[in-house]
């Protein structure tokens, strides 16, 4: 069954590759990203010509998850335009690299209010709609770093960390009105997205220099991170993509809580899979057993 999506940070990279997924798989898909008019007018309209040329309904939608009030709008759109939404894919994220000592705690604030509130802003615009109709997914692109914590990506990590703290938490709630939630994990990937070459830096230089004998580990990360891909593997972003679209095409009720894409071979898998009994048997032994379950789910 198609579903109306909207995908945040949809201009580059896993965001752009999910929305061509999607589209593809016979979607409704709202590609959002900021600044549609302006810097990403050039990649909103390849996606309008691709939906023209393969008859696709891939549409674009202006969203900026650091304002309530762009998230609140670019809903509306969705609302207004299909009816009703689906799914919502969490992808907007930016990544900060460096020494943690040197970003400044405005630095720090700024990545949080992307990567981890900019979901809360989003979902506080979906699941009103979504709990009306006591159905939906909130499928997050999360990481494999809230699992083994890399080294030079400290602000990030955190905000990895705290967005998926908060997806599990919002998921014991919203299940309770047939909301379903996954978590795609990916790992690190070097090439297929503008990550790393879009990075911000510490904005303490004072600080970084203080740190320079560790500046040629930070030369060589992604050198060292590719050295983690087994031989013959093309580790490409567009692997979340179509595990994305995988998820989607499941009934409801049987999409996985988490799913890790993950070339690297960090063994997160076999974590999360200890992560879940433990969380289990807790909740559990809480009395709230019945939030580990989606209301509704399968019928």
């Amino acid at each position: 069954m198609s579903s109306v999506v909207l995908i945040t940070g949809a201009a580059t990279g896993i965001g752009n590759l999910t929305a061509r997924a999607l589209a593809a798989a016979g979607h409704t898909v709202y590609a959002s990203m900021r600044d549609v008019e302006g810097r990403n007018a050039e990649r909103a309209a390849e996606l309008l010509d691709l939906a023209r040329r393969a008859e696709q309904d891939l549409r674009v939608v202006e969203l900026d998850v650091q304002s309530d009030a762009s998230a609140e709008a670019a809903v509306a759109t969705v609302l207004d335009e299909r009816g009703r939404l689906d799914t919502v894919v969490h992808n907007a994220g930016h990544l900060y690299v460096g020494y943690v000592e040197a970003f400044t705690p405005e630095d720090i604030q700024r990545l949080l209010d992307i990567n981890t509130l900019g979901i809360q802003r989003v979902n506080r615009a979906a699941l009103p709609h979504m709990r009306s109709r006591r159905s939906g997914t909130l499928l997050y692109v999360g990481s494999t770093t809230s699992v083994v914590a890399p080294p030079f990506l400290g602000p990030y990590v955190a905000s990895k960390f705290a967005a998926d703290a908060l997806a599990q938490v919002t998921a014991y709630e919203v299940g309770q009105f047939g909301i379903e939630t996954t978590i795609v994990m990916p790992g690190p990937f070097t090439q297929g997205t503008e990550h790393f070459a879009n990075a911000d830096r510490a904005g303490d230089a004072e600080r970084t220099r203080a740190y320079a004998a560790l500046d040629a580990m930070v030369a060589r990360n992604e050198e060292a991170t590719e050295g983690l891909f087994p031989p013959d593997v093309d580790a490409h972003p567009r692997a979340v993509a179509d595990e994305i679209a995988r998820v989607m095409a499941l009934p409801a009720g049987t999409r996985p809580f988490r799913t890790v894409v993950d070339f690297s071979q960090a063994g997160v898998e076999q974590i999360n899979e200890v992560l879940r009994r433990a969380q289990e048997e807790f909740v559990t032994r809480l009395g709230f057993g019945e939030l580990l379950h989606v209301a509704g789910a399968g019928s």
